[in-house]
């Protein structure tokens, strides 16, 4: 009789396995993409039809610009549904509804700096024009939105919203305008750097080493720009002290922040771009390379796509969530983009108080009420949360994102801390900025396209067919007045007028540059403009070494060839390693492994190889270093919290260079250390580290080992049982200032791992502007958004080895898939 049941219950289990097994076959069809055959389509006044490739990149043929629309709304729907849930989730700052409590912190700072508040203006200010590239813009806008919600209609949810059980909601117009803001944060960093300035000011004291003044110090721990030199501003840690400020408050504050917000301004976070005309190139026409360095995730960031409809046809990179190619090329231009990084945000103390019951801001004619918003967050397993957002004259105090989080004073006052920040101003267009650079048909016209461009600041090179070649960075740049002592660094008293900003620079005081008779243009986030520029657009460039090494090689190449700019593009020789490896091959230890380390070390030149152990021990020694010189000064929670976003290496190399014994002694320790001192401590520790992970083989140890490009899947990376299934990992060489990017992350990850890599080339093209068939494109993943497509994975070899995939497809489409109007 047991066996009797025995029997039937394995039967049972057998039945339900096989039921499971059925209705996942079911799933997996129902969420495919249908990419074959006809559909029918509501909101198309013509037919669409989308040829795909074998590796999933669609061309999309359309009889107008809202029907093209339509159709990349529609594969961006079939291809990137969750992504595109993901970016509306954000965008509204309603990620905890998915998450729950853990992703409320995030929610918080989006609703307190007014992403959504600020992409409803803009659609509103949009609304109320009446010129034809508005209207067109509109159109565009609803068009894509419905092909986006007809795409993902067309199929199954996608895993991620099976297993979390979220619903399918509508994409709008405003969320691709709130994406499109997003994006602008991404490349805005210059907040955190004032935030980290008014943290060191309250903890550093106000006599250091030597007799060196709080403001001292922290010029030295960020430095001017190599051959520049910061202003002379006012004492503002004395400025701090005199408002009373509360340390312990405005770090809890100020590190609650930091913690809140999305990443922005990460160091690594840029791009390169690079052309030379006619006269430098092997095929006698400009050639033009473009690598994006933004944050990897799975899928990719960038989603591929080839666009034609009468009078247009357009090739490249395009982002989820926007109506149109941002990076490529079309039949008479070639264009490129790097992140012009200008000074767009000022932080403002805003001194408040409490009179009947609502807040009044101080401002320099007297006492204003805030505008209050109360932000309903809906948190999945828990209440929902109200949060009360103040916005004054400056915009909105994002120390709301923490409940009550007022910095206070010794006095008594308390004080909010506002952003003001150009990308929220609403009266601008990206949706006709985009557009017109697809249009534009010649350098010059590309130039008027850009300055409909508002944020964020890119350094765009453009190439015609007509072997022209030109330069513009073109945004909404703020003008700072003459009396304005803090020039942008740390965060000004609100209420004062002096600080206030006068306008934006004229769109005719722009960068720009067309034919250089040295027959290259390249950027790298270096600075852009010469010393007699008479505008300020930053104090903060990226460190130069990938310029260097870009210019280095196009000057050492007579003519280039798209081959050559590969071979670039894949390049791992890092400069900034000359000034530290004396030091490191002078080191002494007294580790076992030491001798073995100077050996692998012997003829190491800076080159970032993937497969070499050199890398390795010098980036854990630097690592080690940096604690060593600094960690003393800043405390150690300080640190940590600052070495999350930046490595210190430019005041490195400074204070190695001066051989700085005030800085290199660590004043806990009664020993005087010096810097010799420490670059021996350093490889000691380092070696630990190293031994501790990787064995006490130094010869099997290699950098790809540690140095792993991961494309971050949100939410599943976090999740170790579907972590494998959702994120792409692949070993890679190169470094955080090589010009084939894989940024070093120094500060330990969510799993514990350093020296991972998360920021990097996300997409690559190279463009022969006389004869497109022969360009070339690859981003960092693969264009599903499905993980047991082919299709999910299958760039990243290509884009691991620097191979790429035509820009444009001679081959007979894969699937054609016809859209019919209903």
């Amino acid at each position: 009789m047991i066996k009797t049941w025995i029997r039937r219950l394995g039967w049972l289990l057998l039945a339900l396995l096989g039921l499971a097994c059925v209705a996942l076959a079911i799933y997996l069809l129902r969420a495919q993409p249908q990419q074959s055959g006809q559909r029918a389509a509501s909101g198309l006044a013509a037919a669409v039809t989308i040829e795909r490739d074998a590796h999933g990149v669609p061309t999309v043929k359309a009889g107008s610009w809202p029907d093209l629309a339509y159709g990349l709304g529609f594969v961006h729907g079939q291809d990137r549904a969750w992504q595109l849930e993901s970016q509306r989730r954000i965008g509204r700052g309603e990620l905890a509804e998915a998450f729950g409590a853990t992703a409320l912190d995030v929610d918080r700072f989006l609703r307190a700096l007014g992403v959504r508040r600020a992409a409803e203006a803009r659609w509103a200010w949009l609304q109320r024009q009446t010129d034809a590239d508005s209207q067109r813009s509109i159109a565009l806008l609803q068009a894509y939105s419905r092909g986006v919600n007809a795409g993902r209609a067309a199929q199954a949810r996608p895993p991620e919203m099976l297993i979390l059980n979220l619903p399918l909601h509508d994409w709008t117009p405003i969320d691709s305008l709130a994406w499109a803001l997003m994006m602008s944060w991404d490349l805005s960093g210059n907040w955190h750097h004032e935030l980290l300035r008014l943290r060191l000011a309250l903890q550093l004291p106000d006599e250091g080493p030597n007799g060196r003044s709080a403001l001292a110090r922290i010029h030295t721990l960020m430095p001017a720009y190599p051959g520049d030199r910061l202003p002379d501003t006012a004492d503002y840690p004395a400025l701090y002290r005199q408002l009373g400020l509360d340390p312990q408050r405005a770090e809890h504050v100020a590190a609650a922040l930091q913690q809140q917000a999305p990443r922005s301004g990460v160091e690594g976070t840029g791009s390169n771009n690079w052309l030379v005309a006619g006269s430098r190139s092997a095929t006698g026409s400009p050639l033009v390379a473009n690598d994006p360095h933004l944050h990897l995730q799975s899928p990719a960031l960038w989603y591929l796509a080839r666009l034609e409809a009468p009078g247009l046809k357009v090739a490249g990179g395009t982002l989820p969530g926007l109506p149109f190619v941002v990076l490529g090329q079309n039949e008479r231009i070639a264009w490129a983009f790097t992140n012009t990084g200008p000074d767009t945000q000022d932080l403002y103390l805003e001194e408040l108080r409490e009179l009947n019951g609502r807040t009044e801001i101080r401002t320099p004619t007297g006492w204003t009420a805030a505008h209050v918003h109360e932000e309903r967050i809906r948190v999945k397993g828990a209440p929902d949360e109200v949060l009360r957002v103040r916005v004054g004259r400056h915009g909105p105090l994002i120390s709301d994102a923490g409940v009550g989080a007022d910095l206070l004073a010794a006095t008594g006052k308390r004080y909010g801390l506002a952003m003001r920040w150009a990308s929220l101003d609403p009266e601008s267009d990206p949706i006709a900025a985009g557009v017109g650079l697809n249009q534009a048909g010649s350098v010059d016209a590309f130039f008027g396209a850009a300055r409909r461009f508002a944020a964020p600041m890119q350094n765009m090179l453009v190439a015609d067919r007509d072997g022209h070649t030109g330069f513009i960075a073109s945004a909404l740049v703020p003008v700072r007045g003459p009396q304005h002592d803090l020039h942008g660094l740390a965060p000004a008293p609100g209420w004062e007028a002096r600080y206030d900003w006068q306008g934006y620079l004229p769109l005719d005081a722009m960068p720009r540059d067309k034919n250089p008779a040295r027959g290259w243009i390249a950027t790298a986030n270096q600075r852009t403009v010469p010393d007699d520029y008479p505008h300020h657009l930053s104090h903060e460039w990226a460190l130069p070494y990938r310029q260097q090494r870009i210019e280095q090689l196009l000057q050492a190449t007579p003519k280039h060839s798209l081959d050559s700019f590969a071979a670039m593009q894949a390049d791992v020789h890092s400069l900034a390693a000359a000034p530290l490896l004396p030091w490191l091959k002078n080191a002494r230890s007294a580790h076992a492994l030491a001798p073995a380390a100077q050996a692998a070390l012997r003829d190491f030149d800076g080159t970032m190889r993937a497969d070499s152990a050199a890398p390795l021990i010098f980036w854990a020694w630097a690592r080690q270093l940096t604690l060593g010189v600094f960690q003393d000064d800043l405390g150690a929670a300080l640190f940590e919290r600052a070495f999350a976003t930046r490595s210190f290496r430019d005041a490195l190399h400074e204070r190695l260079a001066a051989n700085d014994a005030a800085w290199c002694d660590d004043r806990r320790t009664p020993k005087a250390e010096t810097c010799a001192d420490q670059a021996d401590a350093a490889l000691t520790r380092a070696l630990d580290e190293l031994q501790a992970r990787f064995g006490p083989d130094v010869g099997r140890w290699t950098w790809g080992q540690a140095h792993v490009a991961k494309g971050e899947h949100r939410p599943f990376s976090h999740v170790p049982a579907l972590r494998p299934i959702f994120e792409l990992r692949t070993p890679v060489g190169g470094d955080t200032y090589t010009v084939n990017v894989s940024r070093v992350d120094l500060h330990p990850d969510w799993a514990g791992d350093v020296y991972t890599d998360d920021h990097g080339p996300s997409l690559r093209t190279l463009m022969d502007v006389a004869n497109p068939a022969r360009s070339r494109m690859v981003q960092s993943t693969g264009q599903s958004g499905l993980p047991w497509r082919a299709t999910y994975r299958d760039l990243l070899p290509l884009w691991r080895d620097g191979r790429y995939l035509p820009l444009w497809s001679a081959e007979p489409p894969a699937h054609t898939l016809v859209l019919q109007p209903q």
